[in-house]
This record gives structure tokens, sequence and C-alpha cells, in this order.
């Protein structure tokens, strides 16, 4: 049996948009895309047996959430706070965290329900406390669970730390993937920054790493000349006199790559961004969390007129309002209409972000089990939109500024959340 899922709009993200569109899905795979008409006369002359499901609407790829921590799903007390500045943020969180009364698992959980009810299909998830580890395969999830590194020195990751990770990372279940996230440059000192990419891609998963997320980390005056100094970590580096900023201080260490995909990018310099784009190294965006904490926005006119590769990520409800990352693509298409940017470009750019560009930053938009957008051979992850759809510019529009709810999710071809009227 085909499953034929149709409507008003379809939005492939690689191929232009379809109106009165439709995928059809056979074994959880993508067979066809095109125009309703065209897929249907297709199958028939194949002598297919169909059924089709129909939505007043729009269909995308599966949302991506590029960043986030479902296990602080429930934190969000802290969440809806207003902070001034990531040390004021860290204290509230610390405060609950420290507690040591949480259901990490359960709270991961409700997490990935969340998820699948804003229509979100693959996940890069960091998990810091091992009862959290399988909630994406727990939940039939696409995506990444990165194993979180952090305050190691560099005696201590010498005396037993490395092995430690190791360890760790051979815990987290590979399916549907894995990875390390050496935390941030502030919280690990170089050794560990150094060795955790050989790890980590010497098991054949990826790295991905908080960077530009404190105004600590961006480029400042001092010598710049730093690259044989010695220096035990960056703390130790700004200490030093040296203004480099992080983004050079963990590409000097080999973090960086197209096996990477960095959180937050708020304080990079022009050059830091130019950096990433060398590296093949992708940005999750998280404008709800930056704003929540009190830092700045991120340079998002910056980021879209120079071509980088973006995603979009939410965080966690310990800094976001919710796991939607719809949302988030609303307030980066604010943040770039104030920061100057005029493209006729912008809902395309910003939904292909939270779709195409979220996998591309996972290092799945490509190979046998490819995501992120529609074609065939591809995973049939969709997210469906119910809104009326006029012109493709005026729906995109919508999308993007409106960020529609009451959505369906449908994961390797099954209905995970939503509902679709089935024609027969």
């Amino acid at each position: 049996m085909v499953t034929v899922y149709s409507a008003d709009l379809v939005v492939p993200m690689t191929a232009p948009p379809l109106l009165d569109g439709a995928v059809a899905v056979y074994d959880g795979r993508i067979i066809h895309v095109g125009t309703r008409a065209w897929v249907l006369d297709h199958l028939l002359d194949d002598g297919r047996a169909i059924v089709e499901r129909h939505l007043d609407g729009v269909l995308t790829p599966g949302l991506v959430n590029a960043h986030t921590h479902l296990q602080y799903s429930r934190m969000g007390e802290i969440g809806r706070g207003r902070y001034h500045g990531f040390d004021d943020w860290a204290v509230a969180f610390s405060a609950v965290y420290d507690r040591g009364d949480q259901d990490w698992g359960g709270a991961a959980a409700e997490g990935a329900r969340a998820l699948l009810a804003a229509g979100v299909t693959v996940v890069a998830d960091i998990v810091t406390d091992v009862g959290a580890v399988s909630a994406l395969a727990d939940a039939g999830l696409h995506g990444i669970a990165y194993w979180e590194v952090m305050n190691w020195s560099n005696s201590a990751w010498r005396r037993g730390g490395r092995d430690r990770v190791i360890a760790d990372l051979e815990r987290v279940p590979t399916s549907p993937g894995s990875g390390l996230s050496p935390h941030a440059p502030y919280s690990l000192d170089a050794e560990p920054l150094l060795d955790i990419p050989d790890i980590v891609r010497a098991h054949g998963g990826r790295l991905h790493i908080h960077l530009g997320e404190s105004h600590f980390e961006g480029a400042r005056a001092g010598a710049s000349d730093w690259h044989f100094a010695g220096v035990e970590s960056f703390r130790a580096l700004r200490q030093s006199g040296y203004g480099a900023s992080a983004t050079e201080f963990v590409d000097r260490l080999g973090v960086l790559g197209p096996d990477c995909h960095v959180a937050h990018g708020v304080y990079m310099t022009e050059e830091d961004r130019a950096l990433l784009r060398a590296r093949g190294t992708s940005v999750a965006l998280c404008p709800r969390s930056n704003e929540v904490i009190g830092l700045e926005a991120p340079p998002v006119a910056a980021y879209l007129r120079e071509g980088s590769p973006i995603a979009v990520g939410t965080d966690s409800l310990s800094s976001s309002p919710s796991l939607d990352p719809m949302a988030d693509v609303a307030a980066l298409a604010r943040i770039a209409r104030e920061q100057g940017y005029e493209g006729a470009d912008l809902h395309e750019r910003l939904l292909a972000a939270a779709t195409f560009g979220g996998a591309r930053a996972l290092g799945i938009d490509i190979g046998p089990d490819r995501l992120g957008h529609l074609a065939v051979g591809a995973v049939a992850d969709l997210t469906g939109f119910p809104m009326a759809v006029g012109s493709v510019p005026d729906a995109l529009a919508e999308l993007v500024e409106a960020a529609p709810t009451g959505r369906v999710a449908v994961v390797s071809g099954e209905i995970r959340s939503g509902t679709m009227e089935e024609i027969a």
C-alpha cells in the first residue's frame, strides 16, 4: 500500500514549491514528489494500491530542532524568567539543577512529545545525565544524541578523563545517531578540546559545541599572534592578554569541520563567520533563548548576506518559552529585518534553515537515510501546517511570520502527531 500525502502546497526545499502537490510514500521512503494529479496518475498507471491523506494547508520536510537539551524540559520555571546575561542565568539554572531531584528520563520524554506536537521530526539533543540518553530512540525521532563533556582540566583529563568520556560515548545509542558535545571553550581546558574531536571521529560520530553564546568569547583588543603561546585554556589565553575569539581558539584545536555544528553564534566577527564557512560548519541560531538570557541578538542579516549555513534551535525549556523551532524562525525574521536585511528570499531561506539546513548541520542531508528535503529515496519525514493557501510567496510568509499551530508530524511515513483527512 502506497500512502499519498497531499496538500494545497508542498514545499520540497530542494525543488520548487508545488501548488496542489503530493508526496507518495512506501515503506517509510519517498517514491514520488510532484503535483497531486501527476503522482496519483503515475501510481494508478503502475497498478499500485493507494491510500490518500490530504491536508488543507502546507506540507514541508520534517522540522529540525538543531539544538536542544530535552532533559531540561521540566525546568520551565527558569525559561520563563528574564536575565541580565549568561552569568545571571547560570546562577538560576544551577540552583535548580543542583537540587538533584530531577527525573531526567521522564523530562526528556515529555520534551520529545512536545517536539512531535510542534511538527519536529529531527533533533540535535545534548545529553548531560545518563537517564536521558535514550530519549530520541525511545520516542522514535530522528537525529543525534550528543553526550555533553564539560569541566575537565588538563590534569584531570590526563588522569582518566579521556578514558571516561570514551566509555560514556559507548553508552549512547547509535540509533538514531550519537556524538559528543564539548560544552564550550570556557568550560574545558585545551587538552580535552584537542582530544574530543579525535575520539568522536574515531567512533564515526559527530560534534556539537556551544560557541559564541557568551560575550566573554567574542574577539577583543589584544595581541593576536597567540598560536604558539602554549596556553592551558581559553580563559588562560584571555588572562595572558590575547584578544583572539573563542572561534579562532577551537578552530586551532581542530574542533570545527563539516562533521561539527555550533550553537548560538552570537558573538562572532566577520572573520569568525568566514572561518565557519571555510570549515563547512553550520550554526544553529536560537534567538529566543538568547533573549531570555539577556544576550545580544545573533547577526542574522550577516549570516544571510554572507551565505553562511544556518540551522534553527530552541535550546531547552530552561532558557526558552517552547521547543517549537518555528517560533524561533519568526524571531529570526524579525531580527533580520531590524538588522537591515531586505532580500526577497528571507522567508524561503529561514524555512530552509528549519528543515534542510538543520539536516545539513547534523550531516544527514545526504546519503541513504537522508532527511530535511522531500525527494525520491529520502526518509519520509514531513510536517503539515493547517492554513489557507493563496500564492506561494504569501504562504511562505505566513509560515515564517505566523508559525501556524495544529501541526501534523509524519516520521518515516507514519503520522505521529496531528491528523489528516483520508480520501477514498
